[in-house]
């Protein structure tokens, strides 16, 4: 193992406690959460000091969680700024999902024509209109890729000051010391410049469910998304790609962000990469309540009859699938491209389980393309179980496998072979790509608070379905949409799961820039880069979700490829014979 770095930080509210004199009055706004927080006012009080301490992340949020009383509210305007530097609906974005903790009362976004960092709330109550103005520290800055953030920020504000000044809290400095600290490294010119590159840190803060679906306000998660994307990007731009390119190769960053009993403290280090599982006990297929063994997922795929191929990971772990060859027309169905996004994984061995069932079944399944993630989401999940861990998205090279291709792997094609061994075996001209994504808030509050080029993806919004598509094959993407819609549509309960999220997301979002189609939010393109002339995926929102919850996700996605495949044994002839008539 190599260090890199290993330090602690004072805590910025033992800091202001321990500085703060009697008959002291002033209001801070940190990183922590809200008993920390009301605890260190507690000990100011004790001191004879009066003291207000906010919260630095989403903060008109926390005003109403905590200081707003709306009993006889009926209406609320936020007007929020909007800042040259930062997406348009940024601060409204922050309020999520403040539009469903407030009861009956209407509540409207306005944008206000300045970027000054603070929200102007106006209630209208029975008894008249109460108006609030909101702080929302904020700085403008340049992070280490060279792009300009608008971030969220510590701040203090004495009595009699209209202004304050800015707060750099532990959450902050760790953070910069943290990525100053691997961007000094020497990590020489080649790809992959590491196996994995772990970043350790203890932090106290608690998360806090809300009481809305699978929402929650965690620190924690979102330093671990900060740090995951910020050093993707650090390595993207030493190595001459543009920011957001999937195909870097750095190797597994993998950020393990602990709960602390008060500690503040980073350690940063490469390590040789792991090459075991964690596994859990046995499950119910049917009834899976959280993510699957890998030994269960081996044994299930190995009950598929047919024929056996198989990859290798970048550790050395297996790639396996199967091909039942048929009188079907035949489909390619996947799972575990990006492992923390499970429900994928349960729904494709629900689906192969149920169509090889079927006299004239034709298809390749292979339900867990990337072993290396899923080892480190089930490692991750044991600290932090409902986190997003983003850290398991890519592969152990660093990578998203679908943009790897025979063209630029180089020495390592490993698990997407996979794919090209489905295709070349089965001849499919379909392929069902089972995915997800968070079921709550996704933030990088350090970089700008929105995640940089994921923004469509912030927020949940219901069962989400992307169709890519070649050029010529347009007709049968839309056929085969508004089949597989249909048919998701009759699953009682999903409609209006669905509706509930997308009613949310456009309050808080604006615009949803997506088609709905039978009620299913879509997204229809060509896209010539895939071999195979038709990707079906499939983004249903489980990253985090468990029990009841799971159960209906990995059963919308069985449902979805069972309906998928029944369609395509329709369009595709269709298209054959019209084509055959020309």
């Amino acid at each position: 193992m190599s260090k890199i770095l290993t330090t602690s930080f004072e805590r910025t509210l033992d800091q202001l406690v321990a500085g703060a004199v009697a008959g002291q009055s002033f209001e801070a706004w940190t990183f922590d959460d809200r008993n920390s927080r009301s605890a260190a006012e507690r000990r100011l009080a004790e001191k004879g000091i009066t003291a207000r301490i906010r919260s630095a992340y989403k903060p008109v949020l926390y005003t109403f969680l905590e200081e707003v009383d709306l009993r006889g509210v009926e209406a609320i305007e936020i007007r929020y700024p909007v800042h040259p530097d930062a997406p348009r609906n940024r601060f409204r974005l922050e309020a999520y999902p403040l539009a469903a903790l407030v009861g009956d009362a209407k509540i409207d976004f306005v944008e206000r024509e300045d970027g000054e960092f603070f929200y102007d709330v106006r209630l209208t109550k029975t008894t008249g209109v109460k108006t609030l103005k909101v702080l929302a520290p904020n700085r403008v800055h340049v992070d280490i890729v060279g792009e300009t953030n608008v971030s969220p920020t510590g701040w203090y504000r004495a009595a009699g000051d209209d202004q304050g000044e800015r707060l750099e809290t532990d959450y902050e400095a760790l953070f910069a010391a943290s990525i100053a600290a691997v961007a000094e490294q020497d990590w020489g010119s080649e790809e992959p410049y590491f196996e994995e590159l772990n970043i350790r840190v203890a932090h106290p803060a608690e998360d806090e469910p809300l009481a809305v679906g699978d929402e929650v306000v965690s620190l924690r998660e979102a330093l671990h998304e900060d740090f995951y994307f910020s050093l993707l990007e650090f390595f993207q731009k030493k190595s001459g790609r543009p920011l957001g390119d999937r195909g870097l190769k750095p190797g597994q960053i993998v950020p393990e962000i602990v709960k602390s009993q008060g500690e503040v403290s980073v350690a940063i280090e490469v390590r040789p990469l792991s090459t075991l599982f964690l596994d859990g006990e046995v499950q119910d297929l049917e009834t899976a309540r959280e993510p699957l063994a890998v030994a269960q997922v081996a044994r299930l795929l190995g009950e598929v009859d047919g024929a056996a191929f198989a990859a290798h990971s970048r550790s050395g772990r297996q790639v396996s699938a199967r091909y039942v060859a048929g009188r079907d027309v035949p489909v390619m169905i996947s799972g575990g491209q990006h492992p923390n996004e499970t429900t994928g994984i349960v729904g494709a061995l629900r689906a192969a389980d149920r169509l090889r069932q079927m006299p004239e079944a034709h298809f390749t399944i292979s339900p867990l393309e990337n072993p290396d993630g899923y080892a480190i989401h089930q490692r991750l999940r044991v600290d932090n179980p409902r986190h997003m861990h983003h850290a398991a998205r890519y592969t152990a090279l660093g990578d998203d496998l679908e943009y790897r291709t025979p063209e630029n792997a180089g020495p390592h094609l490993n698990e997407k072979e996979i794919r090209f061994k489905a295709q070349e075996i089965s001849g499919a001209a379909l392929h069902v790509n089972l995915h997800g994504y968070p079921s709550h808030e996704w933030t990088r509050p350090l970089s700008g608070y929105v995640p940089r080029g994921f923004g469509m993806w912030t927020l949940p919004k219901g069962f989400f379905l992307i169709m890519r598509h070649h050029a010529s094959w347009e007709d049968q993407a839309e056929a085969l949409l508004d089949r597989v819609t249909r048919h998701l549509g009759a699953i009682p309960g999903l409609l209006d799961y669905n509706n509930r999220q997308i009613a949310l997301y456009e309050i808080h979002a604006g615009e949803t820039g997506f088609r709905i189609i039978n009620g299913f939010p879509c997204l229809s393109s060509i896209d010539d880069r895939h071999t195979v002339p038709m990707t079906l995926i499939t983004e249903y929102p489980d990253e985090t979700i468990y029990g009841d919850a799971f159960i209906a996700g990995h059963t919308a996605q069985m449902e979805t490829v069972l309906s998928a495949y029944a369609a395509w044994q329709e369009i595709l002839p269709a298209r054959q014979a019209a084509a055959a008539s020309v």
